[in-house]
């Protein structure tokens, strides 16, 4: 009987861990990071970059932690237009550059033909977004490996009030 309890103790620790990990997300690697800044033109303490998987895919987003910061959303916009234009093209060696070639979902979305994924680049007030999208599971399973792999390597801030934006089978 006692087994049991703390069994159960202990996935309810478990469970109350991971949904408060989730929530704030986890701390970025330092290597990543001091890479990360290497290869993007913006500041990162001065910005905030979210993954958030949708039904066809997921959305990327960046944005100025302040609205005023015009010369980092500029530098956000840009380099968020150049990557997705990348992408769409098969190049990801900015994201090999980061991360390296052996990243989660990575290898399945080099394979990808020119139609088989978007990857819709869109102008924020405060940054930009890259909204990655397929009706081909494997692409939308690999689009998610690479989204949870970014996720555990940069941290995943969450932008308040914006999950429920993406939370539509629709998107």
């Amino acid at each position: 009987m006692n087994n049991h309890l703390v069994i159960a103790a202990g996935l309810l620790l478990f469970s109350m861990t991971a949904s408060a990990l989730e929530k704030t997300g986890a701390a970025p690697n330092a290597e990543v990071y001091q890479r990360m800044q290497q290869v993007v033109p913006f500041a990162l303490d001065q910005t905030t970059e979210t993954f958030t998987e949708t039904v066809h895919g997921g959305i990327q987003h960046v944005v100025a932690k302040s609205a005023g910061n015009t010369r980092q959303i500029k530098l956000i916009q840009e380099h968020l237009h150049k990557i997705a234009d990348e992408f769409r093209k098969g190049d990801f060696s900015a994201t090999e550059r980061i991360h390296g070639p052996n990243m989660p979902g990575l290898a399945q979305l080099k394979k990808a033909e020119t139609d088989d994924i978007r990857y819709e680049y869109k102008t924020l007030p405060d940054g930009a977004q890259i909204h990655y999208s397929s009706e081909w599971p494997q692409y939308v399973e690999a689009i998610h490996e690479w989204f949870n792999a970014q996720k555990v390597e940069h941290g995943n801030e969450e932008l308040p009030g914006h999950t429920q934006h993406h939370a539509s089978p629709a998107e």
